[in-house]
């Protein structure tokens, strides 16, 4: 925000955790340019639109400011208005209504692989990759390259601030640095849910979640002192503050996969694969200089990875859901780590951190589905191009 005010003349943040004085005028009638010209009169800035950027910050500590939006959107359309603030969905709940027909909501994620390969200016590399098919593979060579930049990117993950650092000085502890301090952070917004949840049940939550990784997730496992509602309570709203991405069970007889969910089998993903491996504590050296994908693997972080980068391939302007398919039988237990709607049709998606071993589990979903036939050769010919 501050860059972009860069365009402006002026520019006028106004951060509501800590400005109490800029809250109260909020109070009462939402008349916009009535409270520009309080603003102006407070900080000393003019607010003039298209010279002046004003930015609401934290606008979560401030209700009332919320609500005003629809009105400078109504009102006062020719001013230049950004407003942002954390745990916005808390926030929308207590509201009856909030800009239904005017507001378009964008779902933004910490940066993807390519996205990653782009800020790296590999674009070469990045069209080659794009460029690749079943049928046409990366060159070892080009491949190989594209390898040790996923090494990197499993170990940076995708937070901008942490991509930026290692751009900027190609040093790893330095990102590991701002990611102990994005892990303090988060923890310590914890302490917002008060109201909901004890933050000490999240904490213990959600460093179950992490314990868990790669697996359904399983309530027993959290702790004896919390209950089943308790837990569920504080999963919920790390799902809803988008620190854990829910990954559920479906049937997959048809379209929509949503149609035949099954909400008691749930994986739990967390946002972002370089805060997962430093919270889990995983040795980067051996990341980054083991060619052994299942030595890396630990924690499950390639299925981590293959989650995240489907959530990010969809549209920013819809809430993409992800789905697995599960199968428990005492003689015959198969898992699919995806499942996903493909124009259409539904395709399985199992993942390997190596080159070896079966798709045992892919093949029983495909005979159970009545679709190996339309499958094999297509899974035939993927696994020779592994």
């Amino acid at each position: 925000m501050r860059n972009l005010s860069n365009k402006f003349t002026y520019f006028v943040e106004i951060n509501f955790e800590n400005f109490n004085e800029i809250k109260d005028l909020f109070n009462g009638n939402l008349f916009p340019k009535e409270i520009c010209k309080n603003i102006s009169a407070i900080v000393g800035i003019p607010i003039i639109p298209g010279k002046t950027l004003l930015f609401f910050d934290e606008i979560q500590a401030c209700i009332p400011a919320i609500s005003s939006l629809r009105f400078f959107y109504e009102q006062y359309p020719e001013l230049h208005l950004i407003a942002a603030g954390s745990l916005l969905e808390f926030a929308f709940e207590v509201l009856p209504s909030f800009g239904v027909g005017r507001i378009r909501s964008m779902f933004v994620y910490p940066f993807s692989f390519n996205e990653f390969l782009f800020a790296k200016g590999e674009n070469l590399l990045l069209d080659a990759k794009l460029n690749a098919s079943i049928n046409k593979p990366l060159h070892e060579a080009v491949h190989n390259k594209a390898i040790s930049l996923l090494k990197q990117f499993l170990i940076t993950g995708g937070m901008p601030e942490v991509v930026s650092e290692f751009i900027r000085t190609n040093d790893f502890l330095k990102c590991q640095q701002i990611l102990d301090d994005l892990i303090i952070s988060l923890k310590d917004d914890f302490s917002k849910y008060k109201k909901r949840v004890p933050s000490a049940r999240i904490l213990e939550v959600f460093s179950t979640i992490i314990e868990q990784q790669g697996h359904k997730f399983t309530y027993n496992k959290v702790g004896e002192e919390f209950n089943h509602k308790q837990i569920k309570e504080a999963v919920d709203l790390l799902i809803m503050a988008g620190l854990v991405i829910p990954v559920t069970h479906t049937s997959a007889n048809g379209i929509p996969l949503g149609a035949e969910l099954n909400h008691k089998k749930r994986k739990l993903l967390i946002l972002d694969t370089g805060i997962f491996q430093r919270i889990l504590g995983l040795k980067i050296a051996e990341i980054l200089l083991d060619n052994n994908f299942e030595v890396i693997n630990k924690g499950c972080i390639a299925e981590l990875f293959v989650g995240l980068e489907l959530l990010k391939s969809g549209s920013c302007f819809e809430s993409k859901q992800l789905y697995y398919w599960h199968r428990e039988n005492p003689n015959s237990n198969a898992e699919v780590d995806y499942v996903i709607n493909k124009e259409g049709k539904i395709i399985p998606i199992e993942v390997k951190s190596g080159t070896k071993g079966s798709m045992q589990s892919m093949y029983v979903f495909l005979n159970e589905k009545k679709t190996r036939k339309r499958y094999s050769n297509f899974v035939r010919k993927f696994w020779k191009n592994r």
